[in-house]
């Protein structure tokens, strides 16, 4: 049966009552409690509890219950959250008393068909590699007569501590003095009474769209893309809003709106929460972003003096980089952020409301912010996203040909140098890169692109793309390229 059950760049997730079933997550709960027992509790330890939440998927409860039903009767203390919660919230309360981590059930931006299992150390970010491996190699330990028992299991509450811990990061006496109206997308996610209360308790005039639990998403999706914030952006336009916030379905991720209804990608908040926490707060440190991420970043960090590293894809590999360095911020162009000073995961609540204190600070919207940003660096990327339909061999055919003779040149700009981090990333003259990533659980190779100018860039994947059909013409077979973004 573990077959079924696949461990990717955040935990396992899988369709509710195809493989996401009770039995599955038995198995995923005994695995998780052979870790703890092993790792926390051996040589005499005392017994520290798992952490255990939800978000606000269809049985997400119910399933959260019976895992820590099953951590119970195998002897391992186990709580579970009085509600549903943000992810960045129960991150929070694994550090703030002695656990053994956290287990959240979520499927954080996915369908809403889709739950899964996130595991969150004891040091508040996502699990590494080393540790997931370890969990894995206990899916068959489970014995066929185990039976869990219904106990009854405690209840707590996570919020307190982590608003508590907001309060002490964010400049909210600054956000009040700036009388601010701001919009605000809880997509019906776990965010709800987190993000729209702290600013509002701030003097914020927040109109608050979503605000109620719907397993299906409104027939739409939890993630804070343009397709899904139609109504926020007709509510900015209408109501001459200063911006627009949201967040993902277990907020773990944000997204924004500027006041004239534009959408913000993740690649331009990050730098301007950069600039913000270097100009307006004078902070330094590394600077973590993915191999995907905007290099406008790298610019940035050139003009503050800053070091920046550059991690696979993967919140994990950055939350570890921003423990092992203190980084200033760490992010990734789907929208997850974390900075100095906070836990290692990220928090789109966290991000939205450093966002408002920005704009608190500067007096501006965040348009003319942007074109400051722009006109200090002398430099503005265009980014684009896409994907190519595969079947898995031939995915593998293709990047196995592509490693082994990369591309020379794009659009008449010869390759300068090639990564190997993640992927396959091509540098190319006047700051235009490709990274080319097979998914490896979807029959999928996801491309990314960065240019000085659309022109620049549209050239640059319409070579790519006819490069691509001739290796692929070799394997008989037809891609499919799909945009994925416009960033």
């Amino acid at each position: 049966m573990s077959d079924v059950i696949s461990f990717g760049t955040d935990g396992w997730r899988a369709i509710i009552a195809e493989d996401f079933t009770f039995a599955n997550v038995e198995k995923v709960a005994y695995a998780m409690g052979m870790y703890v027992r092993n790792t926390y509790h051996r040589n005499g330890a005392a017994k520290v509890p798992l952490l255990v939440g939800y978000d606000t998927r269809f049985m997400a409860d119910r399933f959260a219950l019976r895992c820590a039903q099953t951590l119970i009767t195998m002897g391992i203390p186990a709580k579970v959250v009085e509600r549903d919660v943000p992810t960045p919230c129960i991150a929070h309360a694994t550090q703030h008393e002695p656990t053994a981590g956290a287990l959240q059930f979520t499927a954080s931006h996915n369908p809403p068909e889709y739950c899964g299992i996130k595991y969150i150390p004891h040091f508040a970010g996502p699990a590494t590699d080393d540790i997931t491996a370890q969990i894995v190699s206990h899916l068959n330990d489970k014995p066929d007569d185990f039976h869990v028992d219904d106990v009854e299991v405690p209840r707590f509450d996570p919020t307190a501590p982590y608003l508590a811990s907001l309060k002490e990061l964010i400049d909210f006496k600054k956000i009040s003095g700036a009388r601010l109206r701001i919009g605000y997308d809880a997509l019906y996610s776990t965010s709800r009474g987190y993000l729209d209360k702290m600013l509002k308790e701030a003097g914020v005039n927040v109109t608050v769209l979503h605000d109620w639990r719907d397993p299906l998403f409104g027939g739409g999706m939890p993630e804070p893309k343009y397709q899904y914030l139609q109504d926020l952006v007709k509510t900015v336009r209408a109501e001459k809003l200063d911006a627009g916030l949201a967040t993902d379905g277990d907020a773990d991720r944000f997204a924004a709106i500027d006041e004239g209804g534009n959408y913000l990608s993740p690649n331009h908040l990050l730098c301007l929460l950069t600039r913000h926490l270097v100009k307006n707060h004078g902070k330094k440190g590394p600077v973590v972003r993915t191999v995907a991420t905007t290099h406008l970043l790298d610019r940035l960090c050139q003009m503050y003096g800053l070091d920046y590293v550059e991690t696979a894809v993967g919140f994990k590999y950055v939350g570890e980089q921003m423990r092992l360095l203190n980084g200033l911020i760490g992010g990734e162009e789907s929208g997850g952020v974390t900075v100095m000073g906070h836990i290692p995961e990220k928090d789109g609540i966290m991000a939205n409301l450093l966002l408002v204190e920005m704009m608190a600070y500067e007096g501006k919207s965040i348009s003319a912010i942007w074109q400051d940003m722009v006109k200090e660096a002398g430099l503005e990327l265009i980014y684009r996203r896409a994907d190519l339909k595969l079947t898995m061999r031939t995915q593998k055919g293709l990047m196995d040909r592509l490693r082994e003779s990369p591309m020379t040149s794009l659009a008449g700009l010869p390759v300068t140098e090639v990564g190997r981090k993640d992927g396959l990333k091509l540098y190319l003259d006047h700051h235009n890169w490709v990274l080319i990533r097979p998914s490896g659980t979807e029959p999928l190779v996801r491309l990314y692109f960065e240019g000085t100018n659309v022109e620049q860039v549209e050239k640059v994947m319409a070579d790519f793309n006819q490069q691509v059909d001739k290796i692929l013409a070799e394997f008989d077979s037809k891609p499919v390229m799909e945009a994925a973004a416009r960033h």
